[in-house]
């Protein structure tokens, strides 16, 4: 279990980064992070604080695609560890 926080830590700190990346490189309009990266990095675990980083430094929050999109990859994250521990563990 260790392992799975400390995964959860990093790619949580990735998203930031890459969040963060490429908010200034659309300011400085420079090459920008894919959007395909952003939910990539978003479906291994960094849906959280990328989106609570997209709100905070207002970043991508017109596009319906990731106000919708993070917060529902989230959610998705949530059932299946839900349904893990429910089944795997007969945790409720």
């Amino acid at each position: 279990m260790k392992y799975f926080y400390m995964y959860l830590i990093i790619i949580n700190n990735l998203a930031l980064i890459v969040t963060v990346h490429d908010k200034n490189a659309a300011q400085k309009q420079r090459r920008r992070v894919s959007e395909r990266m952003l939910f990539f990095i978003a479906a291994l675990g960094g849906s959280p604080v990328m989106y609570l980083t997209m709100l905070t430094i207002s970043h991508k929050t017109r596009k319906p695609r990731f106000m919708i999109g993070i917060p529902m990859i989230f959610i998705l994250q949530v059932v299946c560890a839900l349904l893990v521990l429910h089944y795997a563990f007969r945790i409720f």
